[in-house]
């Protein structure tokens, strides 16, 4: 102990450096849980080759999908398997036109195709302001189940993300599935710190300089 102060703490000062170290460690394990979970979601997806006929009829335009920070959709179709039954496909991004009356143009390859990409449980979910049924092509958010319904099509309870190219002009620069885990460990190790600083705040400022006797 340094001379001429005290260890005084404060009834005050170690509740809030308390509640301060353990909010830091449960925020913490919490950032450290989601990069986990990115992880392990990375690790399980496996790379998947499918053949069939894409179901030009059924397509559907997911809204509101921006790449490099330009409005566009997302191009979903059934591909009607050789093997038989169907899978909702996300075939990769288009641009928006100049209004939202004028949709996009897009290009189904004839005949049967072979393509390559990744099963995923489902698609990223946006947020819905009206909740109600989709009504045209253009959805802000599809499940294999309401394709389902509204084609009349039996589908596959999964979505084939395609990574494969094809001559369609269709972008499919698909973010990672790993993505954001550096920005959760980063967070981790931010609030982990806060914790530890809340009890070394405490420590330092319970040190009390002693009045020199008469």
């Amino acid at each position: 102990m340094p001379a001429g102060y005290a260890f005084r703490p404060r009834a005050w000062a170690i509740a809030l450096a308390a509640a301060g170290c353990a909010a830091g460690i449960a925020l913490g394990n919490w950032q450290s849980g989601r990069a986990d979970e990115k992880r392990a979601l990375a690790a399980a997806l496996k790379p998947l080759a499918l053949r069939g006929m894409f179901l030009a009829k059924y397509t559907i335009l997911l809204d509101n999908k921006t790449y490099r920070g330009r409005p566009g959709y997302q191009v979903l179709q059934p591909l009607r398997l050789s093997g038989g039954g169907n899978v909702l496909v996300n075939r990769g991004w288009t641009p928006a036109g100049a209004s939202r009356a004028q949709l996009p143009a897009i290009r189904t390859p004839d005949g049967e195709v072979a393509i390559e990409g990744l099963r995923l449980d489902h698609l990223p979910r946006a947020y819905d302001f009206g909740g109600a049924r989709p009504e045209g092509i253009v959805w802000q958010n599809a499940t294999p189940a309401q394709v389902a319904a509204w084609s009349g099509l039996a589908l596959e309870p999964y979505v084939f993300e395609q990574h494969s190219a094809l001559e369609d002009g269709l972008v499919r620069d698909w973010p990672r599935p790993d993505l954001g885990v550096d920005m959760h460990e980063s967070y981790a190790l931010q609030w982990y710190s806060l914790g530890a600083l809340s009890v070394i705040l405490c420590l330092v400022l319970s040190f009390k300089r002693e009045q020199p006797r008469s």
